[in-house]
C-alpha cells in the first residue's frame, strides 16, 4: 500500500558536532550489525528504504527528527560505520561534491566484494539513472544535492537521495530499493518524503505517463530538425501565450502548467537521435539531455499527440500529519511497530553503555509517542 502525505524537513545550516557524530557512528554500527546478524543484509536494505525506519533510526542516533540534516548525517554515519568487509554491506556517495565520487567508490566496493566488471558498470549505471530520474523525469522543484547508495556483497542496493528547494527552504527525500524493482521509470520509488504536496509536478515516472514516455522516445528518434519545428510551433502558439499572459485566466482554469522551457540543448537532442535509445531509461542517461528537454518532449507529446504526462505530485509518505482518525490518512501502525521493535531489540542487545542505551530508547519512545498522538 502506498502512502501519500507530508513530512516537514526544513533545511538546517551548519554541521553535526564531532562529539555527536562519533557516537552516531558507534551506535549505528552496533544496530546495523545486530540487524544483519538477526535478519540478514537484505533486511537492512529494506529497512533503510523505509522512511519510518530511517527517520526513527535518526532519532535513536540523537539527531533532530525533523531536520533535512537527518538524511545527510545518518547516511554519513552509516558510511563510516559499515566500512568493514565483515558486514557484507557498504555505503558510497554522500552530500554535495562527495556524491560525485560515487562511481569511483562503487569500483572500490566492487573490488572488495569481488564483483565482475559488468556488475560494477551495472551499479554505476543504476547510480546515474536514479539521480537522473529524480532530477529530470520527476520535476518537483527540488534539486538533488545528496546521493547515497548502500550496496550489499551480493549486488543488491538501496539509494537515499535528497533535494532542496532554496525558495521554500525545505528538503525532499527519495528512497529506492533494488528488491522488487521492476522499472526505473514506472513508479519506482519505495517512498518520497516531502514538506508539501505541490499542485503541479511533472512526473514522467507515473503509470499515467506511460504513453507520453513512448511518444517522447519516438520524438528523439526522429529527425531533430522536425522536433525543433514542433517545439517552435508550440512556443509560438498565440493561444498558449494568451493563456499565460493573463494571470486571472490561469488561476480560474484547471489546466496543467504548459510553460515550455526557455532553453533546449539541441546538441544533446541530436546525440539522442544518433544513439537511437531503445527505451526511456536509455533516453534519460544521455548526457546533456536535462530537465528542459524532458519537459519539452512531454509537453509536445501532450499538446500535439494528446498523450499527457502525469501532473500529480508523487509524494508517498508522511511523518507529520497522519492521524489516528484517518485524516488526512491513517498512520501505518504495523510498520511503525515493526520498525520500533527492530530498533528496540537492537538497542537491548547493543554492546554499549547502559546510559547511552537508555537515552537512545527514550528518544525512540518520544518520537513514537508523537506519531501515535498525532
Amino acid at each position: 500500500m502506498k502512502k501519500v502525505g507530508i513530512a516537514e524537513l526544513p533545511l538546517h545550516h551548519g554541521t553535526c558536532p564531532p562529539w555527536l557524530f562519533k557516537r552516531m557512528v558507534k551506535l549505528s554500527r552496533i544496530i546495523c550489525e545486530i540487524i544483519i546478524s538477526e535478519f540478514g543484509v537484505n533486511e537492512l536494505l529494506i529497512r533503510l528504504s523505509d522512511p519510518f525506519f530511517f527517520q526513527s533510526l535518526g532519532c535513536v542516533l540523537g539527531y533532530d527528527y525533523h531536520s533535512s540534516g537527518i538524511t545527510t548525517t545518518v547516511t554519513a554515519a552509516l558510511k563510516e560505520a559499515l566500512n568493514k568487509e565483515e558486514y557484507g554491506v557498504a555505503v558510497c556517495g554522500g552530500k554535495g561534491k562527495t556524491s560525485l565520487k560515487t562511481p569511483r567508490e562503487i569500483v572500490k566496493i566492487g573490488e572488495v566484494f569481488g564483483f565482475s566488471d559488468d556488475k560494477i558498470r551495472e551499479l554505476q549505471r543504476v547510480s546515474r539513472l536514479v539521480a537522473k530520474v529524480d532530477n529530470a523525469a520527476l520535476q518537483d522543484g527540488f534539486q538533488l544535492y545528496h546521493h547515497a547508495m548502500v550496496i550489499s556483497e551480493d549486488g543488491k542496493w538501496a539509494v537515499i537521495q535528497q533535494g532542496m528547494c532554496p525558495l521554500s527552504k525545505m528538503a525532499r527525500r527519495y528512497h529506492w530499493l533494488s528488491l522488487g524493482l521492476n522499472s526505473f521509470v514506472n513508479e519506482p520509488h519505495t517512498a518520497i518524503v516531502s514538506d508539501v504536496m505541490r499542485s503541479k509536478v511533472l512526473d514522467m515516472t507515473a503509470k499515467k505517463s506511460e504513453e507520453c514516455r513512448k511518444i517522447s522516445l519516438d520524438l528523439v528518434k526522429d529527425n531533430p530538425k522536425k522536433l525543433q519545428k514542433l517545439f517552435l510551433s508550440v512556443v509560438r502558439d498565440p493561444k498558449q501565450k494568451t493563456l499565460f499572459d493573463i494571470e486571472k485566466t490561469r488561476r480560474s482554469l484547471d489546466v496543467p502548467v504548459l510553460v515550455m522551457p526557455r532553453r533546449i540543448d539541441w546538441k544533446a537532442v541530436k546525440k539522442a537521435y544518433e544513439l537511437q535509445p531503445r527505451n526511456y531509461e536509455e533516453l534519460l542517461l544521455i548526457k546533456g539531455l536535462g530537465p528542459g528537454a524532458i519537459r519539452a518532449l512531454a509537453l509536445i507529446s501532450e499538446i500535439i499527440w494528446g498523450a499527457p504526462p502525469s501532473w500529480k505530485d508523487p509524494v508517498k509518505f508522511s511523518f507529520a500529519h497522519g492521524g489516528k482518525d484517518g485524516v488526512p490518512y491513517p498512520v501505518n501502525l504495523k510498520r511503525m511497530e515493526k520498525s520500533a521493535q527492530i530498533l528496540e531489540e537492537a538497542l537491548k542487545m547493543a554492546k554499549i553503555g547502559e546510559k547511552e542505551r537508555i537515552k537512545a530508547l527514550k528518544r525512540l519512545r518520544t518520537i513514537l509517542q508523537k506519531k501515535s498522538d498525532s
